[in-house]
This record gives structure tokens, C-alpha cells and sequence, in this order.
């Protein structure tokens, strides 16, 4: 895997630290990694980008592993973080690619810059959960950290304090196969491939290492109202989620792809939350990279 890093430098103040993977010549697509996690979760993206002549770029959050902290960030604030990207990439023209948590960075990136955005695919997402009146389509550790912000917000914090030591030990081989036993079993089978693992599980390690406020900032945006609507994301949006997804349950991808206007909902059977990405990338890339571009559509 040849991956090709820079740090970008921004206009107003810190810098964005992002990586490249597969055809440096091929057409672009900026990559949304998930929570907790950092750019190297594209790894997951490299064999199938090469393939298909895909060109990878997957930045950093402000405040994870190599970006600089922005304090009191918002998700509005991610757009204009993009827009200094592609500039500096000369892109006219680009598409997302988002898993997990990185759903609303995609979304308030296509809602923001319309005319520039080709197409999105969202993989096992996140919804919008301050919009939600039942949490039940969670999962229980989501659910208990909802709580615990909303009531004592100081002690979540604390709490994440406790947790960085372990969150941030690199795990030996033979210590990994007790981490799976904790994952359904689609989730534990697709994570045996040590690639797979390290793009998940070693991408979460590096943003606890950098910056546990980074990581706490990142995690405080998804309990907080996006500051747009999904029916204004007017760009060709693919929603793919397995029917196994304990994190988000697939209940919830069908709500957000009813409420974009331009949407097509994948749901597979039997996937989970990672061997959906881990297993479907080279089948995910290539509708995406079939989306026509927006001068195509215009």
C-alpha cells in the first residue's frame, strides 16, 4: 500500500493533516472517517480504489490524530475545512464516501457546496440523533453516553479520561481475538483480516493518542442539532446498511434515505456494522464512482 501524506495549512489558522490512497490519477473522493477514528480508517478503501481508478483522500478532523484542535467547532464549520482541500487539490469536482460517524460531515459538505459535489455514499451511518424522539434504534453504550452528557456532562468527560489508557494501547495479535469476542459474528469473521483490523481498530487508536479533547469534541457534535435539514441535500446520495447493524439500526437508514430528496437505499442482509464496509467496498466504490458528475447533471 502506497499511501502519500501532507499537511495542508489553512487560511484561518492550524492545519489539516490528510493521507491519499488509491490511483493518484483517478477521480477524486474525499473519504469521511467514522468515531473514534482517524484518516487511515481508508485503508479499507485502497485495493478497490486502485481497481477502479478511484483517488482516496481522507482528511483528519480538527483535533484528530495529525489535524490541529479547533476549539468550539460546529459541523457547519467542516465545509469550509473541505473547500480549503480541494482548492488546494485543484479539484472543480468531487465525491464523498462517509462510514459511520462520518455521515454528517459528508452530508453538511454536500449541503454546503452543491454545485461541487457528485455524488455521496454512506456506509452503516449515523443519523441525525438530536432529531430522534426514540433512541432505541442505538446501541446501549450510545444510549448510556447520551444520558450521561445530557445529565452530567463533566463526568462523561471523565470518564473518556479513564478510558484514553486502554483506548490507546496498540493491541498485540494474540490479544486481538478477545476484542472480536465483544462483536457480533459477521462483525468478528470480517475484522480477521489484518488489514481490516488495523484500518478500523489502529485509525481509533491514533486519535486517542493525539488528542483526547480532539476525540471528546468530535463525539459532543453528534448529540448536537446538524444546522440543516436532509431535505436540502439536493446531491445523489447512496445510503448502504446492513440489516446485523447493532450501532445504528438499519430502521434509522431507511429514515434518512425517506428524507433525502435524491436517495437509494442498499440495505444487505446479514451485515453488521463493520463487515459492511470491510466486505462491500469494491461493490460501494463502484456505484459511486457511476454517480454522473455535476456538470452532467446540470
Amino acid at each position: 500500500m502506497n499511501v502519500r501524506g501532507a499537511i495542508l495549512q489553512l487560511q484561518t489558522g492550524g492545519h489539516i493533516a490528510y493521507d491519499e490512497y488509491g490511483d493518484p490519477h483517478g477521480t477524486p473522493v474525499i473519504f469521511c472517517h467514522g468515531w473514534p477514528s482517524s484518516r487511515s480508517m481508508a485503508q479499507l478503501t485502497d485495493t478497490a480504489a486502485r481497481e477502479l481508478k478511484l483517488r482516496i483522500i481522507s482528511p483528519d478532523r480538527p483535533g484528530i490524530h495529525g489535524s490541529a484542535l479547533q476549539p468550539g467547532r460546529t459541523l457547519l464549520d467542516w465545509p469550509a475545512v473541505i473547500e480549503a482541500l480541494v482548492k488546494h487539490l485543484h479539484l472543480p469536482s468531487f465525491r464523498l464516501l462517509a462510514v459511520s460517524g462520518g455521515a454528517p460531515y459528508a452530508l453538511v459538505t454536500a449541503w454546503r457546496m452543491q454545485e461541487r459535489v457528485d455524488g455521496i455514499a454512506i456506509v452503516s451511518g449515523a443519523p441525525p440523533i438530536a432529531e430522534l424522539a426514540d433512541h432505541s434504534g442505538l446501541w446501549r453504550l450510545h444510549r448510556w453516553m447520551l444520558a450521561l452528557h445530557g445529565k452530567q456532562p463533566e463526568l462523561m468527560r471523565r470518564l473518556f479520561w479513564i478510558a484514553r489508557p486502554l483506548a490507546t494501547t496498540r493491541l498485540s495479535l494474540r490479544a486481538r481475538p478477545f476484542l472480536r469476542l465483544a462483536l457480533q459474528r459477521m462483525d468478528a469473521e470480517a475484522l480477521r483480516d489484518r488489514g481490516a483490523f488495523e484500518a478500523c481498530f489502529e485509525s481509533s487508536r491514533q486519535a486517542w493518542r493525539a488528542s483526547l479533547e480532539g476525540v471528546i469534541a468530535d463525539a459532543e457534535i453528534y448529540a448536537k442539532p446538524w444546522g440543516f435539514r436532509l431535505e436540502e441535500v439536493e446531491a445523489p446520495v447512496a445510503v448502504w446498511h446492513g440489516t446485523r447493524d447493532r450501532t445504528f439500526s438499519f430502521k434509522l437508514a431507511e429514515e434518512v434515505a425517506t428524507r433525502l430528496p435524491n436517495a437509494q437505499l442498499h440495505l444487505v442482509d446479514g451485515a453488521g456494522h463493520y463487515s459492511l464496509p470491510i466486505r462491500h467496498m469494491r461493490e460501494i466504490l463502484a456505484d459511486l464512482r457511476r454517480m454522473p458528475s455535476s456538470v452532467a447533471r446540470t
